[in-house]
Formats: structure tokens, C-alpha cells, sequence
């Protein structure tokens, strides 16, 4: 459609050409999820017939109380199949084709996406999203991006050339926490659960792992005739008696100054058995719940340490005796009540050893889950804003003047629930869709090629198939390392045997200091420079990932080369807002070895000013300037999480 076919918004809404635009119109909804199916009812329902949907995940149980295409009977099948099968039967003149695939691979190219008139999105994680910002730019296809989290949510409309992209703005950082921290000196009750979570429940349950050094005398090792409660009693007196009076002798005195030393807890004074209640070992149950076993049915009582300590020990006698076939293999499923309640009173145990305040089962669930919980009338609002920000385009015959992004909010601003707010320009400093130049700071002669490449270009900037070059200025050498299909069987072979070189013994005199690498993702189609910068040394606490990606934010124009009358010259020179990081810095960092990232729900801040200077951007603390800036009050700006296990547990900020 071209321009000169646009049709008034909002007037035109209900003419016969929309009408027509709409049934004609090929809609590409990426996810079936919680905002998903909301989305694709609410699409077939405003007249759309012709949508295909994409979703890799298949149905649990724990979807079923707010994703309500699916029923019990649907627990294992495809979301997309289902989801497509259910809003048929809305409308069964809706041509609607499900995949169950991951939009990643590689047969979802750029030719894929350009058969579609517009790309809405629903999807569940950041580098998900990442990808199909880029697919969308490539193919020229418009692209409404959106998320919830509780009771927030947000939708913004990406129009290559027109608007910001999804990679324009940096995204949140979830917090990471060192493992000696989590180890050692634990003082919140995250740092617990996630002590609970991955290092005891895949240490006692899970497949064997080298780097899980909790117990390495093998004092945890159950015996051959030894029973299933007796281990746990044992593990019990290991972890919560032995080595916290283990840490207790062992640290340095300085080491309490300013906090209480922890506290061991010992099993004979707990006297559990005579505890009305907590009585452990009862045969006749069944219920594959240790808390329904021991008479806990409140998930959001905290319980005491005789009940947390039955709890524990249950639990690991449910697993051991009833799922003896999945231990050395099970890992953490939030669904999975046994292993849910197993970490909640370990956590809640470790918690009193170190004098942090115990949580209930919900809110442990919640945390070990990255869950925010979900809300259903929260999808179905922002389904609708999807929807009607497709009708814009559709309208606008691919125009996005009449767009908006909007944010729906807990609370009342100016007597409003949604603030809609104006859709940024293109930022011309984003590594994406406009020209950056990206920094690295990153240790060369200890870190190998390998570890670049999975955690700075694939985890960190969400490449698929990195290749990338660069010349030695002395002698101009060059070396180009090349992923994807088309390579020889030798030149595989060869870019392999180079993934295990720390980056400065690279050829052609390394990856060094000030190293100006060429990057290009074909899959993507993406381009981008980066220059390395070698630091030596690292605070692990500040950055246990090593590694910092750093932007450049370009000079804004002065008075003079702007225009005198503030005009279309100024405009401009407001457009050139800021690099990569211009609302934050760096883009989001993903899992990385030896830390674990941990979700927490932020305040809401104000909107950053846009810099007035050439000055290097780093993002402060939960993704806000660490400079500062006063807010600007046109701006709307949610709280904010990261990745949970749904689509409706993440929202992005989006200023």
C-alpha cells in the first residue's frame, strides 16, 4: 500500500475501505502465550482474516488460569495449534496457520517476513524480540512490540525509517549476583533462593556437575542401604548445622563487624515429630505435595523453622522414594510442587541461619520462578492497543504518524490508567538501525575467542551468526572469522581450532587494545563496528561478567547549526538524541558463568534528558543514568522486570 491510499484516523475506522484493508491485510502474530491468545481472539474479532502464529512452547497446567484458549485436556499439545484451532471456531471464515517453531531458526528469513503487512508481537524473552526488531527492519515490515508484567503493560509501534527501533533504547540489566555471595555471605532472601535453587536442589537432584563445589568432601553422597529420610535428615545437619559452624571457625573475625554471625540449626532440638502438624513420613499420602502431607495448605503463611524444617526433609523423602527414577536428572520446574516447596524451606532455613527474614511459599515460587504474577485482564488491554495500533498502520497505509506507544499503569496519572506518548524518531546511534560504533571493554589476553563470541555477541547483542574482521594497522594483515552456511569443510575446521585462543594470540597480532573489529550477522542482516578496549583487571562484584559494551552518544547541533528560529534544524538536532546507551548504556547483559541474574521488579524513574555533549554513556544502577537527569514530564516510563517464564511476565522499558 502506498501513502496516497491512506485513510483518515480516526474518522475512516468504520468505512467499507478499512473494512476491506483489514480482511485483506497478512498479520504475523509472534507468540501464542498469555498476551498471545488475547491477541489472536481479539484479532479475529475485529475483522483480520488472514494471521499465521508462531510459538515453540506447548501447554502447562499453569497457563490455564489466564491463558483461556486452553483447557485442561490441552496440557502438552502446541500453544500455537491450539490457539489456532480455538479462535477458528470464532470465526471459521479466518484462514489462521499455526507453527510450532522457534522464530529463530533459520527457515524464518527475511523473504519470510516480508510476505506479512504487519508483525505483532507477544513473545517471552529479550533475545527473541531482538531478533524479530531485526527481521522486521530488513523486510521494511512494521512491527508492534509489547509486554505485561502484573498490572503494567506496554505497547510501541517500530516502522523502519519512521520510529526508534526495539535496539534503539538499551534494555534493563538483570541483577547479578556473584556466586562467592551467594556461597558465603548471603543477605537478602533472594541470595537464598537462588542458593536453594541452583546449587542444593542440583546437587542432591540433578545431573552431576563439576562446577558445584558445595560439597566436595562427598558428604552428601547417600549410602546404598541408607533411607530416603535419613539422607535428608543427613543433608539437613550438613548444610544447616555443620557448616555454618564451619563458617563460624573458619572466618575472620573482621568479617562480623557490622552484621550478626549466622546461626547453626540443629535437628535434636527441633524435636520435629512431636510438633502437631509436622509430622514426617506419612506413608498414606499421595498427593506428590509434601506441604498437603504435612497439613501446610496456605501458600501464603510463612512458616516457622520446625515446620520449614519438615518441609525440607519430606520433600527430599517424597523425591528420593516416589521419583527414585528422576533423581540424577530433575531440574527446576516451577510447576513441579515437590521441587518448589523443597527450595522454599531450604531457602527459608538458610535464611534464619543468617538472620534474613523467612518468605511464604508464594513469594519463594515467585522468586526461584522469576515470576511476576500474571493477570488476564492486564493481556486482554494490551491485546486490544495492539490491535488498535494495527488498524493505524493499516490506516496510515504503513505510516506511523498516527501511532502511539502506550503504557498501562497500577495507579492513576492525570486521571488516566494508559498514557499514550509519541513515538521516538530513529536513534542514530543504535547498533541496529542506525550507524554505531560500539566499545568493548574486556580483558584480551584472558579471555578466548569462544567466550567473545557466545557471551558478547550472541548473549549480549543476540547475534545468531557472527562474522567479523579486522586489519592490522601496521603491517595491514587482515584475519576474518565467518559463521553460517557456504563455508568449506576446511575453513570450518580452521575458524574452529582458533574458538579456544585467548583474543590478543588471535592472528594478524590478535584482538588488542583499540582493535577495530567489522561485524555483520547475515541471518539478521545487521552491521556494526566495535572497538576493543583491554582492561586488565576486574571488580567481580561490579561486573562479574567481565566484559562492559559501551556506546557513543553524538554531539547534539548547536544554536547556530540548528537554525536560529528553533525550526526544522532544530528538530533535527533533537532527533540526534544519544548512542546506544542514550536511556541507560549498555544493552541488557544475559546469563553468564559463574553469576546468576535474578529478577526484580523496579520503581518507576523519570525520563533522562538528552545529552548536550559528546560524553561515553554507562548505565547505573536497575538500567537508570548513573549521571542523573531530572525527568521530563511528557514522558511515561513503567516499572520494569526481565525475562520470567510467560510472555506476560516482562515488560521492557520503553521511554
Amino acid at each position: 500500500m502506498s501513502e496516497q491510499n491512506a485513510i483518515q484516523w480516526p474518522q475512516g475506522a468504520f468505512s467499507l475501505d478499512m473494512k476491506e484493508r483489514i480482511a485483506n491485510a497478512k498479520v504475523l502474530a509472534v507468540g501464542a502465550g498469555g498476551i498471545g491468545c488475547e491477541l489472536l481472539k481479539t484479532l479475529v474479532l475485529s475483522g483480520f482474516k488472514i494471521v499465521e502464529t508462531i510459538d515453540l512452547d506447548t501447554i502447562e497446567v499453569s497457563n490455564l488460569n489466564r491463558q483461556f484458549l486452553f483447557r485442561k485436556h490441552h496440557v502438552g499439545q502446541s500453544k500455537a495449534s491450539v490457539a489456532a484451532a480455538a479462535v477458528k471456531q470464532f470465526r471459521p471464515d479466518v484462514s489462521i496457520t499455526a507453527h510450532q517453531a522457534n522464530v529463530k531458526e533459520s527457515k524464518y528469513d527475511i523473504d519470510f517476513f516480508k510476505q506479512f503487512d504487519l508483525v505483532l508481537n507477544g513473545l517471552d524473552n529479550l533475545d527473541a524480540r531482538r531478533h524479530v526488531n531485526r527481521m522486521c527492519l530488513a523486510a521494511k515490515v512494521p512491527l508492534v512490540e509489547s509486554g505485561t508484567a502484573g498490572y503494567l503493560g506496554q505497547v510501541s509501534v517500530h516502522v523502519e525509517g519512521q520510529t526508534e527501533c526495539f535496539d534503539c533504547q538499551s534494555k534493563p540489566v538483570p541483577k547479578s549476583y556473584a556466586v562467592c555471595t551467594i556461597r558465603t555471605s548471603p543477605d537478602k532472601p533472594i541470595h537464598c533462593v537462588v542458593w536453594a535453587k541452583d546449587l542444593l536442589f542440583p546437587l542432591l537432584f540433578g545431573p552431576s556437575d563439576g562446577e558445584n563445589d558445595l560439597d566436595p568432601d562427598g558428604a552428601l553422597i547417600r549410602g546404598a542401604k541408607e533411607s530416603a529420610e535419613g539422607f535428608a535428615r543427613k543433608v539437613f545437619t550438613h548444610v544447616f548445622d555443620a557448616k555454618i559452624r564451619e563458617v563460624l571457625e573458619t572466618a575472620e573475625k573482621e568479617v562480623w563487624e557490622g552484621r550478626t554471625p549466622p546461626r547453626p540449626i540443629s535437628l535434636e532440638f527441633l524435636k520435629l515429630d512431636s510438633n502437631a502438624g509436622v509430622e514426617i513420613g506419612n506413608q498414606n499420602a499421595s498427593s506428590g505435595s509434601a506441604c498437603a502431607t504435612l497439613g501446610l495448605t496456605n501458600q501464603n503463611e510463612v512458616w516457622t523453622v520446625e515446620q520449614s524444617a519438615a518441609v525440607f526433609i519430606e520433600a527430599a523423602r517424597q523425591i528420593l522414594e516416589n521419583r527414585s527414577a528422576e533423581v540424577g536428572s530433575l531440574t527446576f520446574d516451577k510447576d513441579d510442587d515437590l521441587a518448589v516447596e523443597f527450595v522454599s524451606a531450604a531457602a527459608n532455613l538458610r535464611s534464619m541461619c543468617y538472620h534474613i527474614p523467612p518468605q511464604s511459599l508464594f513469594d519463594t515460587k515467585g522468586m526461584a520462578g522469576n515470576i511476576i504474577h500474571a493477570i488476564a485482564t492486564t493481556n486482554a488491554i494490551i491485546s486490544g492497543l495492539i490491535v488498535i495500533e494495527a488498524l493505524k498502520l493499516l490506516a496510515g497505509a504503513g505510516d506511523a504518524s498516527t501511532c502511539r506507544a502506550s503504557f498501562l499503569r497500577q495507579d492513576l496519572s492525570n486521571r488516566k490508567f494508559i498514557i499514550p506518548t509519541m513515538l521516538e524518531p530513529p536513534n542514530p546511534g543504535c547498533a541496529v538501525c542506525g550507524t554505531a560504533r560500539l566499545q568493548v571493554r574486556v580483558n584480551t589476553k584472558q579471555t578466548t575467542l569462544e567466550e567473545f563470541l557466545k557471551k558478547v555477541l550472541r548473549n549480549h547483542l543476540g547475534m545468531i551468526e557472527p562474522c567479523f574482521s579486522y586489519t592490522r594497522a601496521t603491517d595491514y594483515v587482515s584475519w576474518l572469522y565467518e559463521e553460517g552456511e557456504g563455508l568449506e569443510a576446511e575453513e570450518i575446521k580452521e575458524n574452529a581450532a582458533h574458538l579456544p585462543k585467548l583474543l590478543a594470540e588471535l592472528p594478524a597480532g590478535g584482538m588488542v587494545n583499540n582493535t577495530v573489529l567489522d561485524i555483520q550477522d547475515q541471518r539478521q542482516h545487521l552491521k556494526l563496528q566495535m572497538v576493543i578496549t583491554h582492561q586488565e583487571t576486574w571488580d567481580e562484584e561490579v561486573h562479574p561478567h567481565k566484559f562492559v559494551v559501551e556506546g557513543e552518544v553524538p554531539v547534539v547541533a548547536t544554536a547556530e547549526e540548528a537554525g536560529e528560529d528553533g525550526g526544522e534544524g532544530a528538530a533535527a538536532a533533537a532527533a540526534v538524541q544519544g548512542g546506544v546507551g542514550r536511556k541507560g548504556g549498555p544493552l541488557s547483559l544475559e546469563n553468564a558463568d559463574g553469576t546468576f541474574n535474578i529478577v526484580e521488579s523496579e520503581d518507576e524513574g523519570p525520563a533522562v534528558k538528552p545529552a548536550q555533549s559528546k560524553r561515553k554513556h554507562v548505565a547505573g544502577e536497575n538500567g537508570i543514568d548513573s549521571d542523573g537527569g531530572d525527568g521530563d514530564a511528557k514522558r511515561a516510563k513503567v516499572a520494569t522486570a526481565a525475562k520470567g517464564d510467560d510472555d506476560d511476565d516482562d515488560v521492557i522499558i520503553l521511554e
